[in-house]
């Protein structure tokens, strides 16, 4: 897909995340969960994947700002077991990245997010969240059994309580949380530079 066009003059103001986006396609059917997600869902359907040669990072504030504190939160995983994220959350270092089965983003990221995770998975917590959209738990097993995922845990977010928390704009969303529970790296798109974000809060 081809990315949006930024005519945005030096000095002018970010524009909204999703509005660099295209939208994804048409002849997609998507099952919407029946709870108040649903205008959330929405919204993320609205956003688009970036091209494959861009990503766009933390100083285009993407998502939450830099600094902020993550509340720790309890979501559960593909088997329906709860992982509560404040073992972790203000622990040590965390990375999240909001993932779907049809996500060619993700897709395009994940060479370096399994680069970043052989490199950093001692360190640093890795957890890929599904979205709860066009897909379910069961065809997020079957994906995981075929192709594992460079993660920790697989968590399934059925409500978007995860999606809200971490204020996701799309698919192939980032974050990376500091030992102190704090932001310090969000990013979007497929050729984020993972390795250099980890370095500084993997030491």
């Amino acid at each position: 897909m081809k990315p949006g066009a930024d005519s945005r003059e030096p000095g002018a103001e970010t524009p909204n995340a999703a509005a660099r986006f295209a939208p994804w396609p048409r002849a997609r059917r998507f099952r919407l969960p029946a709870s108040g997600f649903r205008l959330l869902a929405f919204f993320v359907l609205l956003a688009a994947s970036l091209g494959h040669r861009d990503s766009l990072a933390q100083d285009e504030q993407i998502g939450l700002a830099r600094g902020t504190v993550v509340a720790p939160m309890q979501i559960a995983d593909l088997d329906g077991r709860t992982l509560d994220l404040g073992q972790v959350i203000g622990r040590k270092p965390l990375l999240v990245e909001f993932w779907a089965t049809w996500c060619s983003n993700c897709a395009a990221l994940e060479p370096r997010m399994r680069a970043a995770y052989h490199r950093h998975g001692g360190q640093v917590e890795f957890v890929v969240v599904a979205v709860g959209v066009n897909q379910t738990p069961a065809s997020v097993q079957r994906h995981v059994a075929r192709h594992a995922l460079p993660a920790h845990h697989v968590l399934w977010d059925a409500n978007g309580a995860a999606v809200r928390a971490f204020q996701t704009p799309a698919t192939s969303y980032v974050v990376i949380l500091d030992r102190q529970g704090k932001v310090a790296y969000t990013g979007i798109g497929p050729a984020q530079d993972l390795e250099a974000a980890l370095a500084r809060v993997a030491r």
